[in-house]
C-alpha cells in the first residue's frame, strides 16, 4: 500500500498532534547526544555518575550532559525512554515503508551526482546526518523546530521551515532539472 502525500500528511499531522497532546513536543536530536553519551560511557565510567544531590539523581563532568540537573546524564544511565523508542520507531517505520514500496529503484530520482542506487542513497543519508549534526550544534532539532515548532505557532519553527525550503528547493532544481534539459 502506497499512500498519497495528502493521506500521509494528514496521518503525520494527527500523530504529531497526539504526541504533543499526550506526551510532549516531538524532537529527536537529543537522542543524538544520548547515543554519544552511551557510547562514551562504554569507554569511561566517568561520563555518568550517580549523584543524589542532582535533580535527576545523576551528573556528569561534561557540562552539556550535566545541564538541567543532569537530565541528559540520567537518560544515558537509563536510555529506555520515550525519545529512544520514538527514534527506533522511526527507523522501523521507515524500513516497513520501504519494504511496502513496489518499485524502490524507480523512486530514486535520476540526478547528475548519482552513480547507482547505493551511491544515490548515501547522499541523502550524509545530508541528513550533517543537517542533524548542525541542528544539534545550534541547540535545536530539525523536527522540533519545523514540525513541532510550527504546530505550536513558534516563530523559530516558521523561520527554520522557510530557510530549509529556501535552500532545498533551489538545490533540488539545480541537481534534478539540469539533468532533464
Amino acid at each position: 500500500m502506497i499512500w498519497s502525500w495528502k493521506k500521509g500528511g494528514i496521518v503525520l499531522g494527527l500523530v504529531f498532534f497526539l504526541a504533543v497532546w499526550l506526551v510532549k513536543p516531538i524532537g529527536v536530536s537529543t537522542q543524538y547526544v544520548i547515543a554519544d553519551g552511551i557510547v562514551g560511557s562504554w569507554f569511561s565510567e566517568q561520563v555518568v555518575q550517580v549523584n543524589p544531590e542532582a535533580k535527576s539523581g545523576f551528573s556528569s563532568p561534561n557540562a552539556y550532559l550535566n545541564k538541567s540537573g543532569g537530565k541528559y546524564a540520567a537518560n544515558i544511565a537509563n536510555p529506555l525512554s520515550y525519545g529512544l523508542v520514538f527514534v527506533l520507531s522511526m527507523i522501523v517505520g521507515g524500513g516497513i515503508a520501504s519494504r511496502q514500496m513496489k518499485h524502490r529503484e524507480a523512486k530514486v530520482p535520476d540526478c547528475p551526482i548519482n552513480r547507482g542506487l547505493a551511491t544515490s542513497l548515501w547522499y541523502p543519508f550524509i545530508g541528513g546526518f550533517v543537517s542533524l549534526f548542525g541542528a544539534r550544534l545550534a541547540g535545536g532539532c530539525t523536527s522540533g523546530h519545523m514540525m513541532s515548532g510550527m504546530m505550536q505557532s513558534s516563530l523559530s519553527g516558521y523561520v527554520f521551515a522557510v530557510s530549509a525550503f529556501a535552500v532545498a528547493v533551489p538545490t533540488a532544481m539545480f541537481l534534478y532539472l539540469k539533468r532533464s534539459q
